[in-house]
């Protein structure tokens, strides 16, 4: 499985190497959502979130799923706009102005990635237009709680308010705690884009992909970009450009952008901390056992992002529930998943610090 771009007409100058502070905020969003995720930045976490204002921190849980369940593409507005050519900004408000130019239509359908509607990479009715689509997002959001529901209602029902919410509340994640990030890893980004734009000039672009990530390769007699990840989708250049996205906070996940009409983004990161130590040898047999299978792998990448029932997930995969359970169960008694129940709704989640202690190689593959 793999995402691939088709860069055919590429023009080496519609390359680009930037940081972006918009996605680096998303990102550290991420990480205090989903602290599991990121080890080496546990320290932090524990810090920011002691000083949170408790205001703050609610409004932070009110849409989680923006940047909890998946890194939603609202925090990569510039590949949306017209020519598909437009950079990342240098300041955080400069990007918000960014958010701001994109469609109602843009806007929900990149903020309700969450609910993996079909057509992705293809072109696809916005869920503003299509009352079917609008349903299926509000079963989803239901799935995940009342609060999930209002914010989405709210959404569908009014997108230019809640852009205006969510603007003040990123503005206001600046003041509390982004700004001292962003002063602490700008200058490190900067570098590492000046130095992966120098291989662009001089050694060419398949250089400065395995400089990203050996997960990413050129075919240049194909003219294609593979990105190895447990998921499937295509993307093109097109008369656009591709960008590069380096993020200090978002190991391991390797990100990619491959929404139809947007330009493609690979938001990849620049830094890997060390992983706790292995368990033991009849524990690391029974977890790789119950994870060797190929459906289980691809069920984990879901479950390692956010909580899903048993019925999306039968959904997603194209299976019943009675088989989906089945995995379930052998995951369940391997200790590799957690399940909660939510009203009459049960959800279940991989214990993502248990899979890092299996290796960073497989946890990288599955948040990749």
């Amino acid at each position: 499985m793999s995402l691939s771009i088709d860069i055919a007409g590429l023009r080496p100058e519609r390359v680009a190497v930037v940081p972006s502070p918009l996605a680096e905020l998303g990102m550290a969003l991420h990480a205090l959502a989903e602290p599991g995720h990121h080890p080496g930045l546990q320290g932090w976490v524990t810090g920011v979130t002691a000083r949170l204002d408790s205001h703050l921190a609610d409004r932070m849980c009110e849409a989680d799923f923006l940047w909890r369940t998946t890194f939603s593409d609202i925090f990569l507005p510039y590949a949306a706009l017209p020519g598909r050519s437009t950079l990342p900004a240098a300041t955080l408000a400069e990007e918000l102005d960014l958010l701001d130019k994109l469609t109602d239509e843009q806007f929900v359908d990149s903020a309700l990635e969450f609910t993996c509607a079909p057509g992705y990479d293809l072109p696809s009715p916005s869920v503003l237009a299509d009352p079917e689509l609008r349903r299926r997002a509000l079963d989803l959001a239901a799935s995940r709680g009342p609060r999930q529901v209002r914010f989405t209602r709210r959404l569908l029902d009014d997108p230019p308010r809640v852009r205006g919410w969510l603007r003040q509340f990123l503005e206001d994640c600046d003041d509390a705690f982004f700004a001292d990030v962003w002063a602490r890893v700008r200058l490190p980004l900067a570098t590492d884009a000046r130095y992966k734009t120098d291989l662009l000039r001089r050694k060419g672009l398949a250089e400065a992909l395995a400089a990203v990530s050996s997960a990413v390769t050129l075919d240049a007699d194909a003219a294609r970009i593979t990105v190895d990840k447990l998921v499937q989708g295509r993307s093109t250049v097109g008369d656009g450009g591709l960008l590069l996205v380096p993020t200090s906070l978002g190991w391991p996940h390797l990100m990619v952008l491959h929404r139809y009409g947007w330009q493609p983004v690979l938001h990849y990161p620049v830094g890997s901390p060390e992983l706790a130590s292995p368990p033991s040898v009849e524990q690391l047999a029974l977890r790789m056992t119950a994870l060797s299978h190929p459906v289980r792998m691809r069920i984990c990448r879901l479950l390692a992002r956010s909580a899903y029932t048993t019925t999306e997930l039968a959904q997603v995969h194209g299976m019943t529930s009675p088989e989906i359970s089945r995995h379930l169960a052998v995951l369940k008694k391997a200790g590799l998943i957690t399940t909660r129940r939510r009203g009459r709704y049960v959800l279940h989640q991989l214990d993502v610090t248990v899979v890092a202690r299996l290796g960073s190689d497989y946890l990288e593959g599955m948040l990749r």
